[in-house]
């Protein structure tokens, strides 16, 4: 793990008086600065990098977010907000300054049937959002393999996708209102349950999907959607991608918007899964070329989508396009079934270093992308297993790569930049996007600089700046007003 490279320090005097201010107004319990309380905050989920911070905060309402931040600022003192601190691309890692955790702010408000909204503090934590839709009869559909842990705040701030994006869209689509303090401690509210509201710019689109850059959301209103009456998980074994995504074609066709999910897995990643996962059984009998885990859920009474699922797939199957499937049987079988997906990214941990990239290209030209990156990757380190999985429904592919066997770890993930521009340079040719789902944070900082469009690079400073000129929420992340350099990695 690596230092970010500009600790931020105050003198002594200065920085005795802020800590004071903030004990005096969130609790002494509440503003940590021991090494070993600070900790948890200083490191983000996959070990890349760790921070440094005068304190971390856990303020108990908005008015107290308000208050460190407004005061920070008047000291000059950076704030870095933090939800599950699950993000991947070090985005909520501090560099100086404070940390601003919204755990202790995990409240539902309040939820309307009628109108489909939920109101929920930004630390409520993903899982219970859900739980509480679903009490109500309703679905809360953002969902990913971290959710027991992800709060709303950094989901929103993320912009976040997941398993459902196919239908029901990213973070940004389920958002009504926010939230928001600002740089100055100021308070935006954003509060409206509206589907159609023209009044201005619409300024909750800027906050969701910038890492925390402009302001620190605090609460959100959020979408809900009828809950499913009807749901059919298949597995699905295939001679290649493009027969994967031949597949998928015909499913959008034959069941439209009740196509909620199609993941595709290669066959080293479910063997992956299969040598580390717990409790995971071979789905289907035999090898193949290609796998896709295939989800159809209908809210409607009248629905039978595993009947639907069933006579897609019998045709597929007979017309030599699939060449086995199976179904859950039971909602602990398409668990099971699911399992197999959202257990590949852990288990690739255990097979050594994993250099990932997150990335997007038109469906058109997803297995091209993958046959000439792959070829490329593997001329670059014979032996590299590549193992790409995920969301083609909607183009999107974690195109990660796993040491040779034996190969030392500090060495392979040495070599992260070179396949950074193997990797980036054909998804960019490709029309795609570096950062599909994860977002820039650090890890991808510099890679935005050399990919974005300058004129988009100029835009984005000019609203950072605009809503932050003294460059204090989380900066050095997705674009810097001043001298950050980017810290190495491993």
């Amino acid at each position: 793990m690596t230092q970010p490279s500009r600790p931020q320090n105050l003198p002594s005097s200065d920085g005795h008086a802020l800590l004071s201010a903030l004990r005096g107004r969130l609790g002494a319990a509440h503003v940590l600065t021991e090494p070993a309380d600070l900790a948890p905050y200083l490191v983000e989920s996959r070990n890349l990098y760790r921070g440094s911070a005068l304190a971390a905060l856990r303020p108990a309402s908005t008015a107290e977010v308000a208050f460190a931040v407004g005061a920070c600022a008047a000291a000059g003192v950076a704030v870095v907000a933090q939800g599950g601190n699950t993000g991947l691309v070090g985005g909520g890692v501090p560099d100086g300054g404070v940390v601003l955790s919204l755990a202790r702010m995990n409240r539902v408000l309040g939820l309307d049937s009628i109108n489909a909204s939920i109101t929920v503090e930004a630390g409520a934590i993903l899982s219970e959002v859900q739980d509480a839709a679903d009490r109500a009869g309703l679905l809360f559909p953002l969902s990913y393999a971290s959710r027991g842990s992800a709060r709303i705040g950094g989901a929103l701030a993320c912009n976040s996708g997941g398993i459902a994006v196919l239908a029901y869209g990213n973070a940004r689509d389920l958002v009504l209102g926010l939230e928001v303090v600002l740089a100055d401690g100021r308070v935006w509210n954003g509060m409206k349950a509206l589907r159609k509201n023209n009044a201005g710019y619409d300024l909750k689109h800027l906050f969701v999907g910038s890492e925390g850059t402009l302001g620190i959301i605090t609460k959100a209103v959020l979408k809900l959607f009828p809950k499913p009456a009807s749901r059919s998980v298949a597995f699905v074994g295939l001679p290649s991608l493009r027969a994967a995504l031949d597949l998928f074609a015909r499913l959008r066709r034959r069941a439209d918007r009740d196509l909620t999910a199609f993941e595709f897995i290669p066959p080293v990643g479910l063997d992956m899964v299969l040598r580390h996962g717990p409790g995971t059984v071979r789905p289907l009998a035999g090898d193949h070329g290609a796998y896709a885990l295939v989800e159809l859920a209908s809210a409607r009474p009248d629905a039978d989508t595993r009947a639907e699922l069933e006579a897609a797939l019998s045709e597929a199957i007979e017309d030599g396009s699939v060449e086995d499937a199976t179904l859950g049987s039971s909602e602990t079988q398409n668990l099971a079934l699911w399992a197999l997906r959202e257990q590949l990214s852990e288990a690739q941990g255990y097979e050594g270093g994993s250099i990932k990239h997150d990335v997007s290209v038109p469906l058109s030209k997803l297995a091209d992308f993958v046959e000439r990156a792959s070829a490329a990757c593997e001329a670059a380190m014979p032996g590299l297993r590549v193992c790409a999985f995920g969301h083609v429904g909607d183009g999107n592919l974690h195109f990660n790569l796993s040491q040779p066997v034996g190969m030392d770890k500090a060495a392979f993930l040495g070599r992260w930049a070179d396949f950074n521009r193997i990797v980036h340079d054909i998804v960019t040719a490709m029309d795609g996007s570096i950062a599909a789902e994860h977002g820039i944070g650090l890890i991808k900082r510099d890679e935005l600089q050399h990919y974005a469009d300058p004129v988009a690079l100029d835009l984005m400073r000019a609203i950072k700046a605009g809503f932050d000129p003294q460059d204090r929420l989380n900066p050095g992340k997705v674009v810097a007003l001043s001298d950050h350099p980017q810290p190495a990695l491993p």
